[in-house]
């Protein structure tokens, strides 16, 4: 069978005052991606040729989200806030090209699946003129119901004009809607604005399809996937959702998550198998992780790249840019950033490494500090394989420590130290025998 083409509507002028942020309600974040962004991935997902994102006035932000998410994405302003189908029609340039299929979706509406959308969008393919989503809540009080007569929609009635029979019926329409290419343009046409607000309703299409002889069929989905997100309440009840599917998915992929419920990941993280997370581990965007590693508790990772077998934490935090190679050992209260650490290397105890590269087998002592930020710029450390930095010491960068090369414990060291050589950069001790008893016997003196 031929592939469909697919014109995906995104609506996204929704202002979410219950938002109470300055923040636009859909670049809002749910899993490390604004909610604009899962709706987008999920178009992509789900084969869409070609996009197009109504945003509000004077909404660049928004814009810039939907063209740095889908380069080729067409934004159009609703200038107007006159309903669902109103704003449809402000991408009307969109469909000026030949489209088999339309979808029109809500950026706050940020859990709807591919599936789902595939499954929304099969009725055309045997003639049908709209598509509706629907879905069946456990109160369906305040929701539009899909009214049914065997496999065909009849109506979409809203609650406040529906009969007391209407209103038992527990199908309710998400907003989420399938069209006709061929129709399309027409049918948004013809819907007028003769109710009591003076809007333009995209469920309206309905009726008018039926009256054209243009079957209209409904499609169920979860009740979760249909969610919306117009408070700080419901966008915490949407990221549980989503968790709870990153952490089953992480799961079925052959990861051990030993808390599941205490793990939070981002939509882009990446596990594989046989990698073990301990309890109260954040991932935030850009973390992959390789077979065989193992991540202990309270540890915090970001834009992160851990090879086969590496072990981290407890309470360790990988920042952006960090790479570890196979076998490397990060442990307690370490911080990272910008940092490629070779295989076998280990960090194990209370340091920092930052904008530096650490060779294969070195060990890092406890305590030590790449000192890579002089105020203005930030300067890179480099570190031989097999290189020993003694505990407690601060590599001030730009330098150089060679391979196999030693740096005493205690010391800041300033220049390069060539390979094989040792390294001291601390005052001389000086020992003065009895001293400590003197004083003693000089505090406790009774006064005369």
């Amino acid at each position: 069978m031929t592939e469909r083409s697919l014109l995906v509507v995104v609506l996204a002028a929704g202002e979410g005052t219950r938002m109470a942020s300055r923040l636009p309600k859909v670049l809002h974040r749910i899993a490390g991606r604004s909610m604009l962004q899962h709706v987008l991935e999920t178009t992509s997902a789900a084969g869409a040729t070609r996009v197009a994102v109504v945003v509000g006035p004077d909404r660049e932000d928004v814009a810039a989200e939907a063209t740095r998410v889908r380069p080729d994405a067409q934004v159009f302003v609703q200038r107007e806030r006159l309903g669902t189908a109103h704003a449809v029609l402000a991408a009307r340039d969109a469909f000026a090209s030949p489209v088999d299929d339309v979808l029109v979706l809500y950026a706050d509406t940020p859990l709807l699946r591919p599936e789902t959308l595939a499954a929304l969008r099969a009725p055309l393919a045997d003639g049908a003129g709209v598509a509706v989503l629907g879905f069946r809540p456990a109160d369906p009080t305040g929701y539009g119901r899909l009214l049914t007569q065997g496999p065909e929609l009849v109506a979409i009635r809203e609650e406040k004009d529906a009969t007391p029979d209407e209103r038992k019926v527990d199908f309710c329409n998400a907003g989420v809607m399938a069209l006709s290419g061929a129709k399309a343009l027409e049918l948004l046409g013809r819907i007028g604005n003769a109710n009591a607000k003076g809007e333009y309703y995209l469920t309206d299409a309905v009726e008018i399809a039926r009256a054209d002889g243009l079957p209209a069929v409904a499609t169920e989905a979860e009740v979760d996937e249909v969610a919306g997100v117009n408070s700080r309440i419901q966008l915490a009840e949407a990221e549980a959702i989503l968790q709870a599917r990153l952490r089953r998915a992480a799961m079925a992929g052959g990861a051990t998550l030993i808390a599941p419920e205490t793990v939070f990941f981002s939509a882009d993280t990446k596990l594989g198998r046989d990698v073990i997370v301990e309890p109260n581990v954040v991932f935030g965007p850009g973390v992959t992780v390789e077979d065989d590693v193992i991540i202990h508790a309270f540890s915090h990772l970001e834009g992160a790249h851990l090879e086969k077998g590496v072990s981290i934490g407890p309470y360790a935090r990988l920042r952006p840019g960090t790479r570890l190679g196979a076998g490397v050992r990060i442990g307690n209260f370490v911080e990272t950033k910008a940092a490629i650490i070779e295989a076998g290397a280990k960090v194990n105890h209370l340091s920092y490494v930052g904008d530096a590269s650490v060779g294969s087998g070195a060990n890092i002592g406890a305590g030590t500090i790449t000192c890579n930020y002089d105020g203005f710029s930030k300067h890179k450390t480099v570190i031989g394989a097999g290189a020993f930095i003694g505990t407690n010491s601060s590599l001030v960068a730009p330098v150089r420590v060679g391979a196999g090369a030693y740096i005493g414990s205690g010391s800041v060291i300033t220049d390069d130290v060539p390979d094989d050589a040792l390294a001291l950069g601390r005052g001389r001790q000086a020992v003065k025998a009895g001293w400590a008893a003197e004083l003693r016997a000089k505090r406790t003196k009774p006064k005369a």
